[in-house]
């Protein structure tokens, strides 16, 4: 051994790493969707502009993203440019170091308690280090966020965004990737809570008090406002959880009564 970097001895990782192309990495965007349950079969993708504009790319590279798909039987282009998810499962997809059926193995309190521990030290390093190019894109996610209405799918592909660019703005991309998985914790139950009334705009506040604290600058205030927001995504998920465990109980009591 010469004892210069391991990277260096492999450069033809590097190379495959240097052509993936902005269409690939948006095809990626759009099958953790689909993975995390964000996006379920037989929905409906929201259009080229509207996709473009949240993930802050070209609807030439959306399109080339969604041709990727189509060609591997993940979505279906029908006429009218109509862009529907397959049924077909990704859950065993990696979505940054864990798939999204290892992170939906853990308790929720134990997911709860990590965010808490984890994640609010990575926004409040975010407040410390953001830039006005990230402090202008999630200006840009409220802004598309508003137009949502009470569409809960639309809403989480904008909160996707935004919470990722706020945790990549932490400046520690290890911890962003982490945090990241975290986040696609029980993604099929948040989805159920989004849709519930005065949901999306409990969360839309949310968002607008962390964007305003980011820009003073303030970590105690982003601390103190995401731990709020995360303490509301912990009691709609447990809400919901225990509600389903309630109807399975049912449905079990019904079969043997039957």
């Amino acid at each position: 051994m010469d004892g210069s970097p391991i990277l260096t001895q492999m450069p033809k990782v590097g190379q495959s790493l240097d052509r993936r192309t902005a269409r690939d990495l948006i095809a990626d965007k759009l099958m953790v969707l689909i993975a995390t349950n964000m996006l379920r079969p037989g929905d409906v993708l929201p259009g080229e502009r509207e996709l473009a504009n949240v993930l802050h790319v070209s609807r030439e590279t959306v399109r080339g993203a969604i041709q990727t798909l189509a060609a591997r039987g993940i979505v279906e282009v029908s006429q009218g440019s109509r862009t529907r998810v397959c049924n077909v499962d990704l859950s065993h997809l990696t979505v940054t170091i864990a798939s999204p059926n290892a992170i939906d193995s853990y308790d929720l309190d134990d997911v709860h308690a990590a965010r808490l521990h984890i994640e609010l030290k990575v926004v409040g390093d975010a407040a410390d280090m953001i830039d006005e190019e990230t402090l202008g894109k999630l200006k840009s996610l409220l802004e598309a966020q508003k137009l949502c209405g009470d569409d809960a799918m639309r809403f989480l592909i904008c909160d996707r965004e935004f919470h990722m660019a706020i945790y990549r703005a932490c400046g520690n991309p290890l911890l962003a990737d982490f945090v990241t998985d975290l986040y696609t914790y029980m993604m099929d139950y948040r989805r159920s809570a989004m849709s519930r009334p005065g949901a999306i705009d409990a969360s839309y506040d949310d968002h607008t008090e962390i964007v305003e604290a980011l820009e003073r600058r303030d970590r105690d205030a982003v601390i103190a406002a995401f731990g709020r927001h995360l303490t509301r995504i912990y009691d709609t998920t447990k809400e919901l959880l225990a509600g389903s465990g309630q109807k399975n109980r049912e449905k079990s009591k019904s079969k043997m009564a039957g």
